[in-house]
């Protein structure tokens, strides 16, 4: 098992992920400064750990997952959050999201 992390990207998020040390998938959410202030940092948290908790099932396997928010994330509706972090997280590798 390898222990090094892998990437992804869009245009709102970047997705870093390895093989989970434990029995379960766990988060991690990154959001700084440059995102916005408080209340937008917090909104973005927020949906993220929603978008997670609603679709962590579909995650096959145990993955240890951050989710760093891009500058342009501070834009977005709720729903555009959604469908960005679905688009990523189809592309971990057995993290089959058929929705």
């Amino acid at each position: 098992m390898s222990r090094s992390s892998q990437a992804l990207h869009s245009r709102y998020f970047v997705i870093s992920f390895r093989r989970g040390s434990q029995d379960r998938t766990r988060l991690g959410i990154t959001v700084t400064k440059k995102v916005g202030n408080a209340v937008v940092r917090n909104r973005i948290k927020r949906l993220c750990r929603e978008f997670f908790r609603l679709n962590k099932h579909r995650i096959t396997g145990c993955w240890d997952i951050n989710i760093i928010a891009k500058k342009q994330a501070a834009d977005l509706s709720t729903k555009d959050v959604f469908i960005s972090l679905k688009h990523i997280f189809d592309r971990i590798p057995n993290g089959s999201h058929k929705a």
